[in-house]
């Protein structure tokens, strides 16, 4: 799939209708894998997200000595994965390709910074154009050795099996910083705590929590809230091998809510869907626009919470969005931007310059398309601001090799008039694989091609 069309509401005017369930959590799958591989037995992954960007995981572990096998039913959303404890990753023979995944390289250089070997981690393009130093400056305050290229991959690591303790201040909210942060500090020689300006997501927290055994029943190996997170490798045993289920992506359930939102007499239900407190800024804002959403059936997966997520088709308004909110959303704004395109009066989206360094310039790369669809949306150095309600029209866009930008111009083009044509969508898969046929199903007019 190197393009998509979509056909607008204009000539399929009927609402999306359907229960559907999305994928694993893209960011569970990617640290259900690397803490499954660092742990003493074997452990199932029930749920993983065989994406472009989990699949580059997966395929960096086995470089690492790691033996993963699909289940009987050779399902690639159940993986068994035989982990060879802390201390048991072998060399890489060749170097290591992230591909265009920033977790995975951002993720596994702090475990590769406590290893007794070297390696390289190299990818694609557009991930050797991203900031590395983020994670590269804290990792060699920890002793670790770590050559980049003027603060981007590739990353040559020589590994230290035994890093230093220490205290962390983050100048962003970063999920990934403190992920590496916490995963080097399992190879530290004394206690490590990252102070945080807002509320990132907290999966590894949550997850590290669940499988760390402690050496002794009083010992707590890490504890954390909000706005700090300490962890005490001395009082870490062993990472237990767990059996772990993960739930559906809210990242990628935001695109299906925003179009049941955006189309009258939508009534659309997202089974399974993970609703952490630290990924639900969208769901709140859109609630704050006049969305008409619900939440049933809230249960936990291995500590994640989930619920049934339901959207219908809503009239909306225009909102602000700054602050802490942002951090809780951060990969949901071009999302965002479309759903604002259509909502009465002025969005405004500021403290998100973390968006020019995702996989594309993601405020330039949104303006820029959107504009061709007829949006009144302008830029500014750290968001952007929209006005609406504005009829869209199709035309041609360019995904700019970003699946998330993608996959909101399809949602875009499914309430313009006439037909949108997203070139270099063959990135979608990347998060979301089965977004269209998904959507298909929901009632939406789309085909692909090559």
């Amino acid at each position: 799939m190197s393009w998509l069309t979509v056909r607008g509401a204009d000539e399929r005017p009927s609402g999306l209708q359907g229960t559907v369930a999305v994928p694993g959590d893209k960011s569970i799958s990617h640290r259900a894998v690397m803490l499954a591989a660092l742990a003493e037995g074997t452990g199932t992954v029930e749920g993983f997200l065989p994406s472009g960007d989990c699949l580059a995981t997966l395929a960096c572990v086995r470089q690492l000595g790691i033996r993963v096998e699909h289940a009987d039913s050779g399902a690639p959303t159940t993986l068994i994965i035989h982990g060879r404890g802390l201390r048991g990753l072998q060399p890489p023979e060749e170097p290591l390709d992230c591909r265009r995944s920033g977790t995975t390289m951002r993720l596994l250089a702090g475990i590769l910074a406590g290893q007794s070997f070297g390696s390289v981690m190299t990818g694609a393009p557009g991930l050797l154009r991203r900031p590395m130093r983020r994670i590269s400056d804290p990792l060699r305050r920890m002793g670790a050795d770590i050559v980049d290229a003027e603060g981007r991959a590739p990353l040559k690591i020589q590994g230290n099996a035994r890093l230093r303790g220490g205290e962390h201040n983050l100048s962003i909210a970063s999920a990934q910083v403190k992920s590496a942060i916490l995963l080097a500090g399992l190879y530290a020689d004394g206690p490590v705590t990252v102070h945080q300006p807002g509320p990132a997501r907290d999966h590894t927290e949550r997850m590290l929590a669940a499988q760390l055994e402690p050496r002794a029943a009083e010992q707590a190996p890490i504890v954390y809230d909000a706005a700090t997170v300490r962890l005490v490798p001395d009082a870490v045993g062993r990472l237990r091998a767990l059996d772990r289920v993960i739930p559906g992506d809210l990242s990628s359930a935001a695109f299906l809510v925003a179009a049941a939102l955006l189309r009258p007499e939508s009534h659309v239900t997202l089974v399974g869907v993970g609703v952490n407190p630290t990924r639900i800024g969208l769901l709140d804002v859109l609630a704050e626009m006049g969305g008409q959403m619900g939440m049933a059936l809230q249960r936990e997966y291995g500590g994640e919470p989930v619920a049934d997520v339901t959207a219908r088709g809503s009239a909306l308004h225009g909102t602000e969005v700054e602050g802490a909110t942002v951090v809780r959303m951060i990969d949901e704004f071009p999302i965002l931007a479309v759903v604002a395109t259509q909502a009465q009066g002025r969005t405004v989206v500021r403290d998100a310059a973390e968006l020019r360094v995702k996989e594309s310039d993601r405020i330039a790369s949104v303006v820029q398309e959107l504009r061709k669809l007829g949006a009144r949306i302008e830029s500014r150095e750290d968001g952007f601001v929209v006005e609406g309600p504005t009829q869209l029209h199709g035309a041609e866009v360019d995904s700019h090799r970003d699946h998330r930008l993608s996959m909101a111009l399809t949602v875009a083009g499914l309430v313009a008039e006439g037909e949108t044509t997203i070139l270099g969508a063959d990135c979608i898969p990347d998060s979301f694989p089965g977004f269209v046929e998904t959507l298909q199903t929901l009632g939406a007019d789309l085909r692909h091609g090559v």
